[in-house]
């Protein structure tokens, strides 16, 4: 008999892109980047910076930063964005179409999230930016949540797509549009419905978790993010428009890193790290649901058709191993909690790419 061990699952992947993706800046980002290059080739990064990223000037100088930070021997590119304000004019939207290095604008209602407080007031404000953006076709990122605090923190993206996104989708008709870290199944409707031109990111929080993981034997801030978890018919839909493979839903991961003691405390802020084990653990949820075979599309196929760029060639492997989630990781002078802290995870990383 052969004293060989069991031949172990192999999962052979195009490199995926993260089109959904905080950096930070600073010794943040030298923390972070590296388990993103790891995995992904290419990520759309989101410019909420403290002060946010509000000018083509601006994005390159953050770009450069970022590509500083990227270790010796990594390859990656970083895919830049511009945060939208009620002053932003067609002016700097052609800048940005110009510079090559920006890929889509982001839509922040004022209030909605961390580090929107700037952010759009009134879309009626961005009609000279919007129409530009549609001239040019350089699409809108949306954070689809209302931020009117009369309105339920678990019905805010409905109430978004109802009173502001549905009617500017219609409003300019060749715009291209992504929905963000969908959560609801409002919102898996509203994209599945819309015109062409209409996506959306999904995260792996939103397929693995819905709204108990934040009461879970106490209170749980490392599972709080907006959009917020939603209930389990929300947390299904978003799980059954994957598995039907609609290309309008992509891989968004909205890997959001805070320090433990800005989660930690009597205002915890909102977004969940996962870019230490993003692809595995969307691997891991797949093959829980029997739609591994959905992944590359959903990974490496529907983001860059979305974006009109040329699929990678690269690829990466993942093997069936569990291995164990590290309780904290370095964050700068502070630590950082991922998600599934001390826990295990089933798939892990094996190669770079090649």
């Amino acid at each position: 008999m052969s004293s060989l061990p069991p031949r172990r699952a192999q999962l052979l992947l195009r490199r995926p892109d993260d089109w959904h993706l905080h950096l930070r800046d600073g010794a943040a980002l030298r923390a972070v980047l590296p388990f993103t290059a790891a995995r992904f080739a290419r990520a759309i990064v989101m410019p909420n910076l403290a002060p946010p990223v509000t000018s083509t000037a601006l994005a390159l100088a953050y770009r450069e930063r970022i590509l500083g930070a990227l270790p010796a021997g990594m390859r990656f590119q970083p895919l830049m964005t511009l945060y939208l304000t009620d002053h932003t004019n067609a002016a700097e939207i052609e800048r940005a179409h110009a510079s090559g290095a920006i890929y889509g604008c982001k839509l922040y209602p004022a209030g909605a999230t961390t580090h929107s407080d700037a952010g759009v007031t009134d879309v009626a404000h961005l009609a000279p930016a919007l129409e530009t953006m549609m001239r040019l076709d350089l699409p809108l990122l949306v954070h689809g949540e209302a931020s009117d605090a009369r309105v339920d923190v678990f019905e805010r993206e409905a109430h978004f797509i109802e009173h502001i996104l549905a009617p500017l989708v219609e409003r300019y008709p060749r715009l291209r549009v992504v929905l963000e870290h969908v959560s609801s199944t409002a919102g898996v409707q509203f994209v599945c419905a819309a015109r062409p031109g209409v996506a959306a990111t999904i995260t792996p929080q939103h397929l693995m978790l819905n709204r108990n993981a934040l009461f879970s034997g106490g209170l749980r801030p490392h599972h709080y993010c907006l959009p917020v978890l939603k209930g389990e018919r929300d947390r299904r839909s978003i799980v059954e428009v994957v598995a039907g493979g609609n290309p309008r839903f992509f891989l968004g991961t909205d890997s959001a890193p805070h320090a433990r003691h800005s989660k930690e405390s009597a205002c915890g802020c909102a977004g969940i790290f996962s870019a230490h084990a993003a692809i595995e653990l969307y691997a891991e949820l797949f093959e829980a649901e029997g739609i591994l075979s959905r992944l590359p599309a959903f990974a490496s196929e529907f983001g860059p058709d979305f974006y009109r760029l040329a699929r990678n060639s690269e690829q990466i492997t993942l093997v069936k191993e569990a291995w164990s989630v590290p309780s904290a990781y370095a964050f700068g002078e502070a630590e950082l909690v991922p998600l599934r802290a001390g826990e295990t995870i089933s798939w892990r990383l094996a190669s770079e790419p090649a």
